[in-house]
């Protein structure tokens, strides 16, 4: 049985071709600009049509108010690096993000199937989960409030109380009834902001979704064997989707250490001062990636304790009937000990039951974990260079790896 969901104007099939990106009205209105097609290719054009929309316009307003480069404000525009990195480097891979996601957990609802983790009588809820998933996915209602939580909460109560730089800006130049906004950054902050914290805050809804689905499965019996060989059940694959998201890990530091840039350039920080809200940032997006994985704890719990249970009964039986026979006399006349296949049987049996012994309750490698992490921090450490000079930032790291 398989579920299906309309996707411009056609049919997919849920097993096969889930993508928890591959819908909503955005992605129908890129296909109609033919900035998309129906598997989320001419990702190039995406990206610098998007990029460009945002970018292109504040460098021609600040040029025509003067703001550029030399001006009076203390951060003229080509100086304000968070600016740069969010609509160049931070929004590309907002999009990137989107066909990398796609293409590596396209497949990914199949696993479950062929694996034979759902059993013939619970595919119909499976079923459900991935429709429903869709649904949402689709949902018109769900980026229509988005919208307006963009503007709502984005833009006049997190960038203008907690992100606008308390300086002379490009965008801003602040009064004593607060910041009073330039031509550019009328556009910046009704038009550019908005695209960008869009794309990110439906990538949230994105992470959401895929939580709820996996959650639904969840709550499903699934088949799992104590003994197979990934440690966890055969859920293994799961940890294999870390890696989808290292491009919008990679997104996030690259728009924080923007951030943390302007701080130290324009306002005099130093890097240490943000050593929490970088653990936090870190912390954060191991949560939202890795965190859905965990509902599937409780059932590897019950997977490791019964395979411990059976198997452990198992074993001794095999055990004391390996004792009576080679111990005890119990081997036919003339049977050879060497070159028996009891010995072998005896060994396959500990290693059977070392690995239910060993199994995991999370179904995520540390290599993802720390390959996660590492994505996420990687922007900001070219900041470290506002420390110490390059050399011997160099002999440090070397000391670090050798």
């Amino acid at each position: 049985m398989k579920s299906t969901a309309s996707v411009s104007g056609g049919t997919m099939s849920g097993e096969e071709d889930f993508s928890f990106v591959l819908g909503g009205p955005l992605f129908q209105l890129l296909r109609r600009a033919r900035l998309s097609d129906d598997a989320l290719d001419l990702v190039r054009k995406r990206v610098i049509a998007i990029s460009l929309f945002s970018w292109l316009p504040l460098l021609v307003l600040t040029a025509l108010e003067g703001h550029v480069l030399g001006s009076n404000a203390a951060v003229p525009f080509l100086m304000d690096v968070e600016v740069h990195i969010r609509f160049l480097v931070a929004l590309p891979l907002l999009i990137i993000a989107e066909l990398v996601v796609h293409r590596r957990m396209r497949s990914l609802v199949k696993q479950f199937v062929e694996r034979d983790l759902i059993s013939g009588s619970d595919m119909p809820r499976f079923n459900a989960a991935i429709a429903s998933a869709f649904r949402l996915r689709n949902s018109v209602l769900a980026e229509v409030l988005l919208i307006a939580f963009v503007y709502i909460v984005g833009i006049m109560v997190v960038w203008r109380q907690y992100m606008v730089l308390d300086a002379a800006t490009w965008y801003a130049t602040p009064s004593a009834g607060g910041s009073t906004l330039s031509l550019a950054g009328i556009w910046f902050a009704y038009v550019s902001l908005p695209v960008f914290q869009f794309l990110l805050f439906r990538w949230y809804f994105r992470l959401f979704i895929w939580m709820r689905f996996l959650w639904q499965v969840s709550r499903i019996e699934l088949r799992l064997v104590p003994t197979h060989p990934d440690r966890v059940g055969g859920l293994g694959f799961l940890s294999n989707t870390v890696y989808a998201f290292v491009p919008l890990a990679v997104a996030h530091g690259a728009l924080f250490s923007g951030m943390l840039a302007n701080h130290i350039f324009h306002l005099g920080s130093k890097l240490t001062d943000f050593k929490m809200e970088i653990a936090a940032l870190a912390v954060f997006l191991l949560c939202v990636i890795i965190g859905p994985l965990l509902v599937f704890s409780p059932q590897l719990s019950q997977a490791k304790r019964k395979g411990l249970r059976e198997y452990g009964t198992l074993a001794q039986r095999y055990v004391r009937d390996f004792d009576d026979k080679w111990l005890r006399g119990g081997a036919p006349a003339g049977e050879p000990l060497v070159g028996s296949s009891d010995i072998q049987s005896l060994a396959d049996m500990g290693n059977s039951f070392e690995v239910v012994k060993t199994m995991k309750l999370v179904p995520v490698s540390r290599d993802a974990i720390i390959l996660l992490a590492a994505a996420t921090v990687m922007p900001i450490v070219p900041l470290l260079l506002t420390m110490m000079p390059l050399e011997e930032l160099l002999k440090k790291l070397f000391g670090i790896l050798f």
